[in-house]
């Protein structure tokens, strides 16, 4: 790959295509050399799609020339995890149990996309079905964490944030249904952006738990993750990050995610806090209790909702799945109809009980993951620590789902440890402006 090139984020490169600087075609040549290079790309790619790639980037070589750039990411490479539909090109959420899915038509965000010029790059690698914050799946790929070679990149989105990572992607998009964008953006010390339920269409997308899958990016920086989204949501028009000041901001240090927090992401969350509260911004710290109460119904609302949707399929041909994770599906049909009910309707209680208690706050904040990426030798073999590292990894981030709001990762400058921002419902916008003065401030 041309190394000038390498890790400049998505803005970057479409301002360099903006200003004749770079062609799209040598551009997306040179992520394609960047892939075949790379020793474990399989592990990350599913599938590159050269083709398709090539027929946009020339296209966006052609606008390019002739002064007509649709939007700041025109021929910018981009990966997509592998539950977006593309058309003609397999798509297999992770999963034996879906090889040879083929679908007709791309996602409606990958649609969106595309008319803005963004390049589809390829498929990526992922939990199977999206059910796991691990990443680790010994079924069709693992990714590995791009600061331990050993260590899963998190999940569910692991090569999307590999892509990103290994410089093998300008940026990528996920999924997060309970920190699938996040958890993997924090191992790999990348900004990830879990959007509000409903922002975003899921038409296309290969679905785990309707009532909780959103769609978001994970990038290099603010920037680069406020651009994707602008795509996604197929406007193209940059969200207004300017005018914010940090010492004008107030933040809420949640304490209840800071319970059983390991050394090291403890570490790197409180060197940012400490970060934060030293530009000028007012940091309070206290419980939530609509927290504690909400954490619970966790297991009943998304085992159901996922058994729901895949139990008889996966009952079908059981050997062809994980046993780590078809558990997690099985387990939904432990839980009556009548406790599915009861824990959506307090759930919905208990989103107003929180956003009642953070209204004051421009932010939230907590460790994004509590633990490291774990080793993926050691959670293949060990049944019980994949079921305890998998649920720490998804407890902090999947604070947002359940309270129906979005959030953003960052890096805290502690390699594989993030700190989550999170905003109020469809309130991107607000988060990302909070979220780029908290990145100016972490340096």
């Amino acid at each position: 790959m041309n190394e000038i090139w390498t890790g400049m984020g998505a803005c970057r490169l479409g301002r360099l295509i903006g200003q004749g600087e770079v062609n799209p075609i040598e551009l997306l040549e040179s992520f394609l050399e960047g892939i075949g290079n790379f020793p474990e790309a399989d592990e990350i790619y599913v599938r590159v799609t050269a083709d398709r790639a090539y027929a946009e980037a020339e296209a966006a070589a052609r606008r390019a020339a002739a002064g007509r750039r649709i939007s700041i990411l025109d021929g910018v490479p981009i990966s997509w995890k592998d539950l977006f539909d593309t058309a003609g090109i397999g798509t297999e959420a992770g999963s034996l149990l879906l090889k040879g899915r083929t679908p007709a038509r791309d996602a409606e965000v990958l649609q969106r996309a595309s008319a803005l010029g963004l390049v589809c790059l390829g498929k990526t690698h992922l939990s199977e079905l999206a059910f796991s914050g691990l990443g680790l799946n010994p079924m069709a790929g693992t990714p590995h964490c791009v600061n331990d070679r050993n260590a899963v990149a998190g999940g569910s989105s692991s090569g999307a944030a590999a892509s990103v990572a290994f410089d093998l992607a300008a940026a990528a998009i996920g999924s997060d249904t309970g920190g699938s964008v996040r958890v993997p953006a924090a191992f790999n010390d990348l900004v990830g952006l879990k959007t509000t339920s409903g922002l975003l269409p899921l038409t296309g997308v290969v679905p785990l738990c309707r009532r909780f899958d959103t769609v978001g990016p994970i990038a290099r920086n603010v920037e680069d993750a406020g651009a994707v989204l602008a795509a996604l949501c197929g406007n193209g028009q940059m969200p207004d990050l300017a005018g914010s000041r940090i010492d004008r901001l107030s933040f809420l240090v949640l304490e209840n995610a800071l319970e059983g927090v390991r050394d090291r992401p403890m570490q790197g969350f409180k060197r940012a806090v400490d970060l934060i509260r030293g530009a000028g911004a007012k940091v309070e710290e206290r419980s939530v209790g609509a927290i504690a109460e909400a954490w619970p119904l966790s297991a009943c609302l998304y085992c159901v909702e996922a058994a729901g949707e895949w139990i008889d399929v996966i009952e079908a041909n059981p050997e062809l799945m994980f046993s780590e994770v078809r558990k997690r599906f099985t387990a939904g049909l432990a839980f009556s109809g009548t406790e599915y009910v009861k824990a959506w309707s307090r759930l919905d209680e208990l989103r107003e009980e929180y956003r009642l208690a953070v209204s004051g706050f421009d932010a939230v904040l907590a460790p994004t993951c509590p633990i490291l990426p774990p080793n993926r030798k050691l959670i293949l073999e060990d049944s019980d620590h994949h079921t305890t590292e998998n649920l720490l990894a998804l407890r902090n981030t999947r604070i947002a789902n359940l309270m129906e709001v979005p959030a953003l990762t960052l890096p805290t400058g502690l390699p594989s440890t993030g700190i989550m921002l999170l905003g109020r419902p469809f309130d991107e916008a607000g988060i990302l402006k909070t979220g780029l003065e908290v990145e100016k401030a972490l340096g």
